[in-house]
């Protein structure tokens, strides 16, 4: 009996251990993450009050995912959602991420594939021809400036056109923030955060 109670007690041990390496190995394995909210830009703050977005990063070594998850906007509206140097103007270097387009309450989500983390940068080591595609209010360039690696840690969200910001009581003003370089003004940004010091720097693939 006490040998069969030593190895019942010995047989504990080592399935408590094995739960214990099991739930080690799981939490490192875990990929790096980061979550973030973004919140509403001055100048929408009397129209859309209540907007907010939160944003979850999960890396996956070559690149990363980024979901977006929207809401207290107005409903059925599309909106464009940009990388930034700063969260707010004069925005330094921006790219266009792509698009987010709201339901009937004004929720909206969009998932996006790319590199967003400390790593997330734009450079033009020269200046070269550049194609003119689009040629309203903001024409394209023909020329780009050469500058060194800029790093891009910042989020923003506008509205997609002039007219869904009037539609919701906002200014109409007209800005580049789309894929034709006619959007509306800003709705979302991420100026919680210093101008250095953007959420997308956080994570460390």
């Amino acid at each position: 009996m006490p040998h069969q109670r030593a190895a019942i007690r010995a047989s504990g041990i080592g399935i408590g251990l094995c739960a214990w390496m099991v739930a080690a190995a799981a939490a490192q394995a875990k990929p790096p993450t980061i979550e973030f909210d973004m919140t509403p830009s001055t100048g929408v703050l009397t129209c859309v009050p209540n907007a907010t977005a939160h944003v979850k990063v999960t890396s996956k070594g070559s690149a990363e995912t980024m979901d977006v998850k929207a809401s207290g906007l107005p409903g059925k509206t599309g909106f464009a959602v940009f990388v930034l140097q700063v969260p707010k103007s004069p925005f330094g270097l921006a790219w266009y991420l792509g698009a987010l387009t709201t339901n009937a309450r004004g929720k909206g989500h969009a998932k996006f594939v790319g590199r967003f983390s400390i790593e997330t940068f734009a450079v033009a080591p020269g200046s070269a021809a550049a194609p003119v595609v689009f040629n309203g209010p903001f024409p394209d360039a023909s020329l780009n400036p050469p500058f060194n690696p800029v790093q891009t840690y910042h989020l923003g969200i506008w509205f997609d056109s002039p007219e869904g910001a009037s539609g919701a009581g906002c200014p109409a003003t007209v800005t580049p923030f789309n894929g034709e370089h006619n959007a509306g003004l800003q709705v979302l940004n991420t100026a919680g955060f210093a101008d250095d010091q953007g959420p997308l720097r956080q994570l460390t693939p």
